[in-house]
């Protein structure tokens, strides 16, 4: 059992894919950890391993062609990626929940709500039928959905975007897990509905004490909910912080295009700012730094064009700054960046560089 206030503690994971045009490295030397009760943050455009590193804690990879190559996933002390099927299916949806990115899709057309997520309920928490329904219906309820006993009875066809999205929560949450996994949970959800359901995590969070493992690429709500937050790019993991710092004084090029690419009031530009080009694709990742083609920095400088730098801890162990010497909250000791113009960053002493 973990006593040190870490729940989920992910260490040097590498998922690929393996196929016939070659070997697509979706995830390399990811590491990052979640703190019981509280809310980490997974950012970056699409294609980045967000969704890719979040099955692999599910151990959803599916095989072939991907497989998880490196790395463990430490949960409550324990190394996931060492259980045997039998025992990953015990933790899965038990302990370990997650919210699938499009509930038009995630749910099964063919079965009723209810019975999608009764059939969770039986499995983990081997209630008798009369029960399960009984619980399902309550997490309907919970969940805010109206008349809960009559839709438990319904197919996902019969419900909107946002109902689906919410029975998705319910079916996450029937089994009270420790640790919950929301990928893009407002995904293509209208802004109430989006605010309905991010209210719905922050009760039941506090409710529960429950972890939760926030994947997306929308840094408004990051800002309001997260305590710490990864910013992802092109497979790896290029700024780590927590949340306060993070947008008071990002670091990377790449968290810096992110957020200046956020609309603001009282901006009177005509156009937001966009970050050039687009995310390489894992068979064709860039030498060096895998930012530096739309960094404005790294696009002319050799170092970027040639070493990839290392994600590494600001500050050389020094002691913890104040609020008042870094002008505002962000203290570089605490905090881990992958860019080699990055204050404090330490660049390697050769000469061809």
């Amino acid at each position: 059992m973990s006593d040190n206030g870490i729940l989920l503690d992910i260490k040097g994971l590498c998922v690929s894919f393996f196929t016939e045009d070659g070997v697509a490295r979706a995830v390399q030397d990811v590491s990052f950890s979640v703190k019981k009760g509280e809310t980490f943050a997974l950012v970056g455009e699409s294609g980045c391993g967000k969704s890719v590193t979040a099955l692999s804690v599910m151990r959803l990879i599916a095989d072939p062609p991907g497989k998880i190559v490196a790395g463990e996933i430490n949960f409550d002390g324990r190394n996931l990626l060492e259980l045997s099927d039998q025992r990953i299916r015990a933790v899965r949806g038990n302990r370990i929940a997650m919210i699938f990115q499009e509930p038009m899709t995630s749910l099964n057309p063919v079965y009723t709500v209810g019975e999608q997520i009764v059939e969770v309920i039986r499995l983990h928490q081997k209630k008798e039928e009369a029960e399960a329904w009984d619980i399902a219906a309550e997490m309907l309820r919970k969940v805010g959905i109206p008349d809960p006993a009559q839709r438990v009875t319904e197919y996902p066809h019969q419900m909107s975007g946002g109902m689906r999205q919410r029975v998705m929560i319910a079916m996450a949450i029937s089994c009270k897990p420790e640790l919950l996994i929301a990928d893009e949970p407002t995904t293509a959800l209208d802004v109430t509905i989006q605010a309905q359901i991010l209210d719905l995590l922050d009760e039941l969070q506090e409710q529960s004490r429950m972890s939760i493992l926030l994947i997306t690429h929308n840094l408004g709500i990051v800002a309001e909910r997260a305590e710490d937050v990864a910013v992802m790019y092109a497979s790896r993991i290029v700024e780590l912080s927590d949340c306060r710092s993070l947008f008071g004084q990002p670091l990377h090029p790449y968290t810096q295009g992110l957020l200046q690419s956020l609309p603001r009031l009282g901006f009177t530009g005509k156009r937001l700012y966009t970050i050039p080009g687009i995310v390489p694709e894992p068979l064709r990742f860039p030498a060096g730094c895998k930012f530096h083609p739309r960094c404005p920095i790294g696009c002319n400088d050799k170092r970027c064009q040639t070493v990839e730098p290392q994600l590494r801890r600001l500050g050389n162990g020094s002691p913890r700054r104040s609020e008042a010497e870094t002008g505002g909250g962000a203290c570089l000791s605490d905090r881990q960046v992958a860019c080699w113009f990055a204050p404090g960053y330490e660049r390697p002493d050769d000469p061809k560089l």
